[in-house]
């Protein structure tokens, strides 16, 4: 049975709060609310305070929720130190930096440095890892380097799932990294970087998300996130990206149970049990009252993406969901100041879509097919 928005009301599954936790240092909330909602027009008024800085585009993975498999993105590059102080220098405001995109982090080699040099500027950093290569090396230098926070993308409780989504049978290996981050933390007595391991919401793999939190619990991690599924329309099959693996707004009853029961389980082991966006779990799969759910964004005025090739982006999600990403960029951060370019026409004509009925075509999913 499909789930209508009626009958999920009447079950309370959007208001239900019960056991909830506040948002985490690293929540999106302030960044995306840090603008009043009726001051957005086509000139944001201030500078971004939020940074995604794409540090390189390259995988060791082939997921099937990922755009890289599927030849859906830039040349392969990576961003050095001195590429990251440049674009940082220029917005003084920053506050926070997330160092991913469409790649795994961790492929780049300045990593480190690049994170010290932003902690000595004082900005909260974290980026999401798919934790194959958080090998002793990187334990180390990750802890020494001051990241506030690492969000593992794990997607799965078993190894054949894992494989599954995933495209390579590594999932013993990550396991074995994360147990070894969290015991060199305690054995360095450090508070950071703060872990969290997350799931993305598969019809696939759902049934296992109790599980994923027991998981969780083993490994002494205590924040767990179900991450929305944004896709794109391809004929490529083999893709997990796809309309019919979308729990957004079609929970069958089945599927409503296991977040209850993970939702309550979460609560009786002591974790954290959030959605992407400092939402709950239940709430994030269900569609808002609104005839332009895209509208609530606030993400072109209180942050850019910038990709490895310089490429100006309105947010994160935007390549995961287009599917002409060179006709998305807003500018080119290696050739062009970034101010120009926040407040250059083709931000202002994006911005201006974005508030109409008409937004961009990497927006119209957004609230509507996926949550926000």
């Amino acid at each position: 049975m499909r789930m209508t928005r009626a009958s999920m009301s009447k079950m309370n599954i959007i208001g239900e709060s019960e056991g909830a936790h506040a948002p985490t240092p690293g929540s999106d909330i302030p960044y995306f609310k840090a603008v009043n909602p009726a001051s957005r027009g086509p000139v944001a008024v201030g500078q971004p305070n939020c940074l995604y800085l794409e540090v390189s585009n390259e995988c060791n993975l082939a997921c099937k929720t990922c755009p890289i498999p599927f030849g859906k993105t830039e040349d392969p590059a990576a961003l050095g130190l001195d590429q990251v102080e440049r674009l940082v220098s220029q917005f003084p405001g920053v506050e926070r930096v997330v160092l991913h995109g469409v790649g795994e982090p961790l492929l780049n080699r300045e990593l480190a440095e690049i994170i010290a040099w932003l902690k000595g500027k004082s900005i909260y950093v974290l980026f999401n890892s798919n934790g194959t290569l958080i090998n002793r090396r990187w334990r180390e230098a990750l802890i020494d380097s001051g990241l506030d926070e690492i969000r593992l993308s794990l997607d799965a409780a078993t190894p054949e799932s894992f494989a599954r989504v995933r495209g390579k049978p590594l999932f013993d290996v990550i396991l074995r990294n994360i147990r070894g981050l969290m015991e060199r933390k305690a054995e360095k007595k450090s508070r950071t970087p703060l872990v969290s391991l997350w799931l993305t919401g598969l019809r696939e793999t759902l049934r296992e998300l109790p599980d994923f939190i027991r998981l969780a619990h083993a490994l002494k991690i205590d924040r767990v996130y179900l991450q929305r599924l944004v896709y794109w329309e391809d004929d490529n099959e083999d893709r997990l990206a796809r309309p019919g693996q979308s729990l957004f707004n079609s929970l069958e009853a089945e599927e409503e149970d296991i977040i209850r029961f993970s939702q309550a389980l979460a609560r009786d082991l002591g974790l954290s049990f959030e959605a992407s966006g400092a939402t709950t779990p239940a709430a994030s799969l269900v569609e808002k009252d609104s005839a332009e759910p895209w509208s609530a964004c606030m993400r072109p005025w209180t942050l850019m993406y910038v990709s490895a090739r310089g490429s100006c982006f309105p947010c994160c999600i935007a390549p995961f969901s287009t599917r002409d990403l060179h006709g998305l960029s807003l500018g080119n951060a290696f050739a062009q100041n970034l101010a120009d370019i926040w407040n250059g026409a083709p931000y202002q004509e994006f911005r201006r879509r974005l508030l109409s009925r008409q937004p961009p075509d990497c927006c119209r999913g957004c609230g509507a097919c996926w949550s926000l």
